[in-house]
């Protein structure tokens, strides 16, 4: 056998001990995908789909890692463990974390029960990093109840977030108010729980009503496009499909589908945080009973696929000096105008096909 190999073996005998300095090294070859990271995530793979994933998102300054410390307490008042995973900015200088979400969670971050990861966007688009979902399969490996995954703050992009966890908290503050019409669209698809934080100033109330406003006539218009086209115009007649969201969602009953809460905290104060707590365990509850947590967990194995595929095809397609030679050869044609990038691209991939499916690794063996 070989070094790594016993080295690896090592590695998981230790993280299955639970051991922390097992979990540190195995999130660092993860993250940075060292070697043997796809193997040491495969073996973390039947150990995985146990913990709630809960992703904290919003504008920078909302109040985003005040809240997840509270929510981290409140967990830990339970006897439940907690894995979080904060994303900073990346450092100019280092290229790593900036660690400004790690700095204020201090206060819970010595707790034994609690491990937080800064992570560095590292120019990664939707405000989380590309390894953020490979680091949460790590942490719900190790056995943690709860993950929170705190975003680098919210845009019209960076919706990523709701594609990792099973449910998303959009943290807002009065001052959100204007921004929030250059938001909505994407904040109405991934909120599950609303909190307009820092609710002691002026305007709080002014934006819970506003988000009631837009919630309801988001249900409304959904209601009536399915009414619409299925011939239901009076009132009460809506089928039971009615505020479907999408063509991937789950049958649900007008009444018990689910409408994102629109609650205020101050949470400096821990002020409102038992009632974000009972709307997660609501709104986790709903998608039980639905069947969605099981459609939304589905969603991201399908996506983990796909992100390993392009991962794959990356590594094989532009690792091999013959695929960037042969693309040099075609740039005269492209500049003419005799060929165009799709053909390009067409003619590549043809070419590609045994080193896209791993033939061309074996012939060399």
């Amino acid at each position: 056998m070989s070094a790594g190999a016993k080295g690896a073996d090592q590695l998981l005998a230790d993280f299955t001990a639970r051991k922390p300095v097992a979990l540190a090294r195995a999130i660092s070859i993860v993250e940075n995908h060292r070697p043997g990271f796809d193997r040491l995530l495969a073996a973390l793979h039947g150990r995985t789909g146990r913990a709630r994933r809960i992703g904290i998102t919003g504008p920078p300054g909302a109040g985003k890692s005040t809240i997840a410390t509270q929510l981290i307490r409140a967990f830990r008042s339970r006897d439940l463990t907690v894995g979080v995973i904060a994303v900073d900015p990346t450092s100019t200088f280092t290229g790593g974390a900036l660690l400004g979400d790690r700095i204020r969670m201090e206060s819970v971050a010595l707790d034994s029960g609690v491990y937080i990861r800064s992570l560095a966007t590292r120019g990664a688009l939707g405000g989380l990093t590309a390894t953020t979902r490979e680091v949460a399969d790590v942490l719900d490996a190790y056995g943690f109840d709860r993950i929170l995954i705190e975003t680098v703050g919210v845009g019209q992009s960076e919706l990523e977030v709701a594609r990792t966890a099973d449910s998303c908290v959009v943290v807002l503050v009065p001052e959100s108010g204007d921004a929030i019409q250059t938001l909505k669209a994407g904040l109405m698809e991934i909120a599950d729980v609303f909190v307009v934080n820092k609710a002691d100033r002026p305007g709080a109330d002014r934006l819970k009503m506003e988000l009631k406003v837009m919630l309801q006539l988001r249900s409304s218009r959904l209601r009536g496009s399915r009414d619409a086209a299925r011939g239901l115009h009076s009132a009460g007649l809506a089928d039971s499909h009615a505020l479907g969201a999408s063509a991937g969602d789950a049958p649900a009953d007008v009444a018990s589908r689910w409408l994102p809460p629109v609650l205020t905290t101050v949470a400096a104060e821990g002020t409102g945080i038992p009632d974000v707590l009972g709307a997660l365990d609501s709104h986790h509850e709903y998608l039980s009973d639905s069947g969605q947590l099981a459609e939304r967990r589905r969603a991201r194995l399908r996506a983990r696929v796909a992100d390993v595929v392009d991962l794959k095809v990356r590594s094989r397609l532009w690792g091999d000096a013959g695929t960037e030679a042969w693309v040099d050869t075609q740039l005269a044609a492209l500049e003419s105008g005799e060929t165009t990038p799709f053909d390009v691209a067409d003619a590549l991939l043809s070419r590609s096909a045994r080193l896209l499916t791993g033939e061309a690794d074996d012939l060399h063996r």
